[in-house]
């Protein structure tokens, strides 16, 4: 694999150019597939820690690695973001697919996003605000743009907060409540929640994503010690708003002194992404 190596190591300068260490591994099937599928990407990102340091990996299919290219769009070393390119390529040298991401510091950890079909830093930071932030942002330039604190939102990692005009009734109200994108990432604990509409699902750490009452119904049936798991009732796809403390190890703690709307932010779904948070 010298020859990869050598081909993908100007990516490894970029990335020390907004103060990042890049490790290229080359692994072999099933290693790069990501947990909630079968099918093995070419090429995983992936932020590592080793001797207490973050630093980004990038994981190629040994087998697939010469039919992979890297290049990074642009790279902004004031700002610590770039935009990577990832293309997997044909025997006859067509593009197969094309992935975009945003790599960078957040904070106090590296992160990467699967962002779209963009080529700058702004844009890719751009694609991941939800459409209702983007059409309040008209006439703002760039740097306000960016920050984590407008007077349109406050965001907490890929969490977005807008403020709301609503007084719901305190029966309704819960405390200490998780936010969470999905199995592996770290919930970020609301003080103070409400949510409104959505489908009712039972959850637990081994169904983080919830189940239906027939699919719970049918999981028991099937598994009579899933019983046994510590289950709760939450709304799947519902509206939710919180106040108060919002926390998270990876973030400075957040206070909003009234409600807020909460968003995620609209990250591509990529399987190339081992973690993001």
């Amino acid at each position: 694999m010298r020859a990869n190596i050598v081909m993908f190591s100007n990516l490894e300068k970029t990335f020390e150019k907004i103060g990042a260490e890049l490790e290229i591994v080359f692994a072999k099937g099933r290693r790069l597939g990501n947990t909630r599928t079968t099918q093995p990407s070419p090429a995983r990102l992936n932020i590592i820690t080793k001797n207490g340091k973050e630093h980004f990996e990038i994981a190629l299919e040994k087998d697939l690695a010469n039919k992979v290219e890297l290049s990074v769009l642009e790279v902004q070393p004031k700002d610590r973001h770039l935009v990577l390119l990832a293309k997997q390529i044909d025997n006859s040298g067509q593009t197969v697919t094309k992935d975009h991401f945003l790599c960078g510091h957040d904070e106090r950890h590296l992160f990467v996003a699967a962002v779209g079909p963009v080529s700058t830093v702004a844009a890719a930071k751009a694609s991941l605000k939800p459409p209702e932030i983007l059409d309040q942002e008209v006439g703002l330039n760039t740097k306000k743009r960016n920050r984590r604190k407008t007077q349109i939102f406050k965001r907490q990692g890929e969490w977005f907060f807008i403020p709301a005009d609503i007084d719901p009734d305190a029966v309704l109200v819960r405390k200490d409540e998780p936010l969470v994108r999905g199995r592996g990432s770290k919930p970020h604990m609301a003080q103070f929640a409400y949510r409104t509409g959505g489908e009712t699902v039972k959850v637990c750490r081994q169904h983080p994503n919830g189940l239906t009452q027939t699919e719970y119904t049918n999981l028991i049936e099937r598994s009579p010690r899933a019983k046994q798991y510590f289950w709760r009732d939450m709304q799947r796809n519902a509206v939710v708003y919180v106040k108060g403390r919002i926390k998270h190890a990876d973030h400075a703690t957040i206070v909003l002194d009234r409600w807020h709307r909460v968003m995620m932010n609209a990250e591509r779904r990529s399987e190339a992404v081992a973690f993001l948070d």
